[in-house]
């Protein structure tokens, strides 16, 4: 499925796909170890839905972009930075 398609959807709905697509992605592997498939190239797309799916999710949390009824006021990038930059600059100082 297109990504336009994706950003239709709410949270709820994408984190249902993903449940959906980590599921047949498990079944696929399954099958091309026990028995052959008829499109192996359907690992591969469902692959990169998955990882579509998942960076949309992403891009909600982090608030780069928004999903339908998703609310306003939850932006987690300058909490992550900050905290980032905090663990990030511990017993790298100049010693005194």
């Amino acid at each position: 499925m297109k990504p336009e398609k994706y950003r239709e959807l709410t949270r709820e709905e994408l984190e249902r796909t993903a449940r959906d697509l980590r599921e047949e992605l498990f079944n696929l592997r399954f099958r091309v170890s026990t028995q052959k498939i008829d499109n192996p190239l359907r690992m591969r797309h469902v692959r990169r839905d998955l990882a579509r799916v998942l960076t949309i999710i992403r891009e909600d949390d982090i608030g780069s972009r928004r999903l339908p009824g998703s609310p306003e006021g939850k932006i987690w990038a300058d909490q992550g930075m900050k905290a980032k930059k905090e663990v990030g600059n511990e017993g790298h100082g100049q010693k005194d």
